[in-house]
């Protein structure tokens, strides 16, 4: 179940200028990354302000929301299936993260921005999406990461520096961490990606003016940008044989026709050249 505390938090600050740009960069990574997934089910969990399966062309999608989204509504556009219906998704949910109601092995994609982060308890989260993924389904998971210009502005928020508390108050996962817990579940990662290298600032006129880190920081310091995209693939290990194999031993039959036929031979041998003397 998701945390309720940090769900009143994330999205006022997602109206700001710095989650207002966070959007529009996640919906145009999310595009990029589920438009070549196939299949017949998507799921995305938590987040309706991106819709993250717009560019994908599966047949049922679904936007599932728990208990902490509980008659709340995104700014501006009311979540109905008539808005959702008019930007892809078909159908929205409720349910808790830790328990989705899927059978296993039966979605072929699920996409988590920033459900991980907001999770009571990630490790079975993520252990949950991994059951409901078929053998060879992806999931896309988008975080903010701790080893950032914004991820030390959180600290110091919880430090003691009330200005520098602007972040959403969920805990952050590390990147590096995050591709360690998806190999322990056997999924192999495929790609990732990284964005946002400007420091955290309300003005708009300020964030517009360090429109430039981005281009410096996707180039000289990629690892460090405040947002990361990880995409892996569950795999479905082929069975293989272990140790060695003990050969059996085929005994070595005797030829006795072999020894036979050359005793025959000779025989024969010895009655021509005794007929021969006796003709002669």
């Amino acid at each position: 179940m998701t945390k309720v505390e940090p769900i009143i938090e994330l999205h006022p600050w997602l109206a700001m200028p710095p989650g207002q740009a966070l959007l529009e960069w996640e919906q145009a990574q999310m595009d990029r990354l589920v438009a070549d997934v196939f299949g017949f089910h998507a799921l995305q969990l938590g987040l309706p302000e991106v819709d993250a399966l717009r560019a994908n062309r599966m047949q049922h999608r679904w936007l599932a929301l728990d208990a902490a989204y509980e008659g709340w509504t995104p700014p501006e556009v009311p979540l109905t299936l008539e808005a959702m219906g008019a930007c892809g998704t078909t159908a929205h949910l409720r349910c808790d993260f830790e328990s989705l109601p899927f059978p296993s092995n039966s979605l072929d994609l699920v996409v988590l921005p920033h459900a991980l982060e907001l999770a009571r308890d990630p490790h079975h989260t993520l252990r949950e999406v991994e059951r409901v993924l078929v053998p060879e389904g992806r999931v896309v998971i988008a975080g903010f990461n701790p080893a950032s210009l914004w991820g030390v502005w959180q600290r110091m928020g919880r430090w003691g520096v009330n200005r520098a508390l602007v972040l959403p108050q969920g805990e952050f996962i590390a990147y590096w961490r995050l591709r360690d817990w998806l190999r322990l579940l056997g999924m192999e990662v495929d790609t990732g990606c990284f964005g946002f290298y400007r420091p955290l600032v309300r003005e708009p006129q300020w964030w517009q003016r360090l429109q430039w880190m981005e281009r410096a920081g996707d180039r000289w310091w990629p690892v460090l940008g405040a947002v990361y995209f990880v995409v892996a693939i569950k795999r479905a290990r082929g069975m293989r044989l272990v140790g060695k194999i003990k050969r059996q031993r085929v005994p070595v039959s005797a030829a006795p026709a072999v020894v036979a036929n050359r005793h025959i031979q000779s025989v024969e041998g010895n009655r021509l050249s005794t007929a021969t003397q006796e003709r002669e």
